[in-house]
């Protein structure tokens, strides 16, 4: 089943496409755009596709700057508390999900990583997370990456903005060939994401 609609959040309307699977849902995975794309990015629909035959629920959400015709994105506190806003309105459309995974791409991975935790995500999917702005390493995120949850990071070994080294509970997996945008090979970006999500328990099969 697919569909999509707006929800609103104190920055303005977030849109959001869901795609649920003909039979059981084992979990729902809530992903993020980059800062100047949008869920229709390669990564993003090959994960979905992925997922969907796994009994896995995908929605995609769009932020309200992107909503609203802007490219650059808001600050990370609006951000976040626009996410946020959206989580918490999808948990109350899907009462009976006992599982969600939240995540995204860029800029959308960080967002899922500063929220998880206080959004009750039971794990997290980052691709192409953004360790740090391409040529200044001295300015690293790796500290987002630690929340305790379950991690998933998927990223291009030639990734300009870096490679997070794994730690406690943060799964690396480094896409050979691949750069920031992740576009060789989706299918193979989204067998990573599927098969983890299996090893911990949040597929139907």
């Amino acid at each position: 089943m697919r569909n999509s609609d707006e929800i609103e959040t104190p920055r303005g309307p977030a849109r959001i496409a869901t795609d649920l699977p003909a039979g059981p849902l084992g979990a729902l995975l809530v992903l993020g755009h980059g800062a100047g794309g949008d869920v229709d990015a390669p990564d993003l629909l090959a994960v979905r596709d992925a997922v969907l035959g796994a009994g896995v629920g995908v929605i995609r959400v769009t932020q309200p700057y992107r909503v609203a015709g802007r490219r650059a994105p808001a600050p990370a506190a609006q951000l976040d508390e626009a996410w946020t806003a959206v989580l918490a309105t999808l948990r109350a459309r899907h009462p009976d999900v006992s599982s969600w995974v939240v995540g995204g791409r860029s800029s959308g991975a960080r967002v899922a990583c500063r929220t998880a935790t206080a959004a009750g995500a039971a794990g997290i999917v980052a691709l192409a997370f953004p360790l740090h702005p391409p040529g200044r390493p001295e300015r690293s995120r790796a500290d987002e990456l630690r929340t305790g949850l379950p991690t998933l990071v998927v990223n291009g070994d030639r990734d300009p903005f870096g490679v997070p080294e794994p730690g406690p509970g943060v799964e690396v997996a480094t896409r050979p060939g691949e750069r920031h945008d992740l576009r060789r090979d989706p299918a193979g970006t989204a067998a990573v994401v599927h098969d983890w999500l299996c090893a911990h328990g949040w597929t139907i099969h």
